[in-house]
């Protein structure tokens, strides 16, 4: 199983973009993990963006896209969306999204190695 990551492309700052994150094959229920989202910009670390629990919804950011980055489900579509607003030229990275179980939902914006699934990215270029 792999998570597909969509919806990044070129985009000028102040804009908004909205990723999804779905499964590769069908019956794979993306509610029944914690699915975050990460991405890396070339020469950088792999930073956790977002998460969201897969039992009460809470949701988590990291302080550079709180505000302006909203993580949500729609379990009817077997979906996890990112809305991205507001970018800025430093949010040009890949994006990808990650299953987590729910043990790591805590720490779940460090826990990408932890991850039980994950898959390709989609790039997003914050750029004028």
């Amino acid at each position: 199983v792999q998570l597909q990551a969509s919806g990044g492309g070129l985009v000028q700052p102040g804009g908004s973009l909205r990723l999804s994150c779905a499964a590769s094959i069908s019956g794979f229920r993306l509610d029944d993990y914690v699915i975050g989202w990460f991405r890396q910009a070339p020469g950088k670390e792999r930073e956790g963006i977002s998460c969201i629990s897969d039992t009460d919804g809470s949701t988590y950011y990291a302080d550079s896209v709180k505000g302006r980055f909203t993580i949500s489900r729609d379990n009817a579509e077997n979906t996890v969306y990112l809305q991205l607003s507001s970018l800025k030229p430093e949010d040009t990275a890949v994006y990808y999204c990650a299953a987590l179980y729910h043990r790591w939902v805590k720490v779940c914006l460090t826990a990408s190695s932890r991850a039980q699934y994950r898959g390709q990215g989609t790039l997003v270029t914050v750029s004028s």
